[in-house]
C-alpha cells in the first residue's frame, strides 16, 4: 500500500472484507497473550487503518435489521475526544482557549448526537430521550491578544466566517415529535411522530419523502451562546419553575398552544457536563442547577435565527470570565419559527469563527429590560449571503383560534393560524398535511408580525417562495388539478399516536 505523508502502513484494512478475512487479524478483547501483528521503532511515524466498530456488520442500506441483530458484545465508542455538554452552567470547564482575532474551527454533532438516523422509520423520533439534548461543542474560553480573558460586562463578538455539513455526512432530517414526548407548535393537530430525510447537493436540499421540492439552504447554527453567571442561572430557574408549576392556571395561551412541558427544568437525567466527572459530588450538585438548552435566553443560546449564516456576527453578553462560548444544533435550512420543533434540516456540521472582545460593551450597547443589569439580550448582525427569491405566496393569520374565539393582539395565535392556512392550501396540490407541516418548518419561508397595534387582532404572515416547487401553486381561474398525477408519494415516515389527548380539528378545512 502506498505511504501516507511519509508514514509506513503497519496495519492495513480492506473495507470490502470481513474482520477475519483481513490480511492482519483483528481482535476485540484485551489479553496479554494476544500476539502482536507488527513492530515499530521509537519515533517512527506509522499508519494504522481500522474498520468501523461493528467490523462492517452495519451496512449502508434501507433497513435497520442489521442493527437489530448486531452483536452488542462489541461496545461502540461513545465519547468524543473533547467532551460535549448539554446544559448551561458557569462551572462547566472550558475545553479550549482561543485568542481575539484567531481564526478557528468548531465541529459539532447533530443536536441528538446521532439518535435520529437516516433510515425508513420514525420510531427513533417517537422514542427519543429529550433529556439529553442539545449536544453542544465547547465551552471555549476567549482571551484578548495580551492573554487577558473576557470579563463579565464585556461584549463578545463572534463572526461566522464559514460553515457547512461535515464532509461525508451530507444529509439531515426534519421531524415532529409525539405529542406526549416533545410535541411542537401544532401538536394538537399533528400528534404523531413523523420524519423526513434530506440529502444535500451543494447548496441545495431535496427529500425523497417530500417529492417535487428542491431549495437552497441558508445554513446556520441554531445555538450560539455564552455561559451564564450563577446569579443569572438562578433567575432563569426561578422564573421557569414558576411557569412550569403555575402556567396552566395563569396563562390563557396554554389553552391554544399545547406543547408540554411549559418549561424544561434542571434535572440530572440525561445530563452531560463536559469534563466534570459523572457521579461525583460536584456533578450531582451542578446537574441539579444547570439550565436546559431548549429555549433562547439572555446569553443567546437556542435562538434559531435562520439568517445567521456566512458573514454574520453575534454580539453576546459576557457573564463569566473567559465568556465560555458554546455552539451546536447545526441547520442546513430552516423556516421562520421552526414550527415543527425538530423543524429545521438538522445535521452535524462545522463553524469557522473569529472572536473579538469589546471591553465594557454590555453597559455601552445593551439596555437591560428587567430588574437587573443581567436582563439583556444579544444583538445579531446578518451576513450578506442568502438565497434570492423573487416570487412569494403569503398566508395571513389573525388572533382568532380554531374554535372561533377572539384573542387580544396575540401574535402566537395569529402565526398558528397563518401556518395552518398554508398547510391546508398546500394539501390541495398533492401533498399530505404532514408533508406540508415539515416543509414549512424547514424551507426558507419568511414569518412576519405584520400588525400588532390594531385591536383586537394581531396579524401574522407566512411567505413561501414559489420557486421551490416543481409545479405552479398559485391560485388560478381554473380548478386545482386532481388525480393520481398529483399524489406525492412516498409520504413522510409516520408513527401512530398512542395517547388519549384530544386532537384539534378544523371542521371547515380540507380532509386530506
Amino acid at each position: 500500500m502506498a505511504s501516507f505523508q511519509g508514514a509506513r502502513t503497519v496495519v492495513s484494512v480492506d473495507v470490502k472484507k470481513k474482520p477475519w478475512e483481513q490480511k492482519l487479524p483483528h481482535h476485540n478483547r484485551w489479553h496479554p497473550d494476544i500476539p502482536h501483528v507488527a513492530e515499530v521503532k521509537v519515533a517512527e511515524v506509522f499508519r494504522v487503518e481500522m474498520l468501523d466498530f461493528s467490523g462492517g456488520a452495519i451496512k449502508l442500506n434501507d433497513s435497520a435489521e442489521d442493527i437489530k441483530y448486531a452483536d452488542n458484545s462489541v461496545r461502540p465508542p461513545c465519547e468524543q475526544k473533547l467532551p460535549l455538554h448539554n446544559r448551561w452552567h458557569p462551572e462547566i470547564p472550558a475545553v479550549a482557549n482561543v485568542t481575539s482575532g484567531e481564526f478557528f474551527r468548531v465541529e459539532m454533532v447533530d443536536w441528538t448526537a446521532g439518535l435520529i438516523g437516516d433510515n425508513n422509520s420514525a420510531s427513533d423520533v417517537k422514542s427519543i430521550d429529550l433529556s439529553t439534548v442539545h449536544y453542544l461543542s465547547g465551552p471555549i474560553r476567549v482571551l484578548d491578544e495580551d492573554g487577558v480573558p473576557a470579563k463579565p460586562g464585556d461584549l463578545l463578538v463572534v463572526e461566522i466566517c464559514n460553515l457547512g455539513p461535515l464532509p461525508g455526512d451530507e444529509w439531515g432530517f426534519t421531524a415532529t415529535f409525539d405529542r406526549e414526548n416533545g410535541g411542537g407548535f401544532l401538536t394538537d393537530h399533528f400528534p404523531c411522530a413523523t420524519k423526513a430525510i434530506w440529502y444535500f447537493e451543494g447548496i441545495y436540499a431535496y427529500s425523497p419523502h417530500i417529492p417535487g421540492v428542491r431549495f437552497p439552504g441558508l445554513t446556520h447554527p441554531g445555538i450560539v451562546g455564552t455561559a451564564p453567571s450563577k446569579e443569572l442561572l438562578d433567575i432563569w430557574n426561578e422564573r421557569e419553575r414558576d411557569v412550569e408549576e403555575n402556567g396552566l392556571k395563569s396563562l390563557k395561551l396554554c389553552e391554544v398552544l399545547h406543547g408540554r412541558p411549559l418549561a424544561n427544568l434542571p434535572s440530572p437525567k440525561g445530563c452531560l457536563l463536559g469534563k466534570i466527572e459523572k457521579g461525583s459530588e460536584e456533578w450531582e450538585r451542578i446537574a441539579m442547577e444547570a439550565a436546559r438548552t431548549i429555549p433562547g435566553r439572555e446569553n443567546g443560546g437556542n435562538c434559531d435565527i435562520k439568517n445567521l449564516s456566512k458573514g454574520s456576527k453575534v454580539y453576546l453578553p459576557v457573564f463569566v470570565e473567559g465568556a465560555n462560548l458554546s455552539t451546536g444544533d447545526m441547520h442546513f435550512s430552516q423556516g421562520d419559527g421552526e414550527v415543527s420543533f425538530c423543524g429545521a434540516i438538522e445535521m452535524s456540521g462545522f463553524l469557522e469563527l473569529k472572536c473579538d472582545i469589546i471591553r465594557g460593551g454590555m453597559k455601552e450597547y445593551l439596555t437591560p429590560m428587567g430588574p437587573t443589569p443581567l436582563h439583556v439580550n444579544p444583538i445579531f448582525e446578518i451576513g450578506p449571503v442568502e438565497p434570492r427569491f423573487s416570487e412569494w405566496l403569503v398566508f395571513e393569520g389573525i388572533s382568532v383560534d380554531e374554535s372561533g374565539r377572539q384573542h387580544f393582539l396575540d401574535a402566537s395565535v395569529a402565526y398558528k393560524r397563518a401556518v395552518l392556512n398554508a398547510i391546508d392550501y398546500l394539501s390541495k396540490f398533492g401533498y399530505s398535511k404532514e408533508q406540508a407541516y415539515l416543509l414549512l418548518s424547514c424551507c426558507p419561508c419568511e414569518g412576519r408580525i405584520s400588525g400588532i397595534v390594531d385591536a383586537p387582532n394581531a396579524v401574522a404572515t407566512l411567505a413561501i417562495p414559489t420557486s421551490i416547487f416543481d409545479q405552479d401553486i398559485r391560485p388560478k381561474s381554473s380548478k386545482v388539478p386532481t388525480g393520481p398525477r398529483l399524489v406525492r408519494k412516498p409520504d413522510v415516515m409516520k408513527c401512530t399516536y398512542d395517547g388519549s389527548l384530544p386532537i384539534t380539528r378544523n371542521q371547515s378545512a380540507s380532509s386530506s
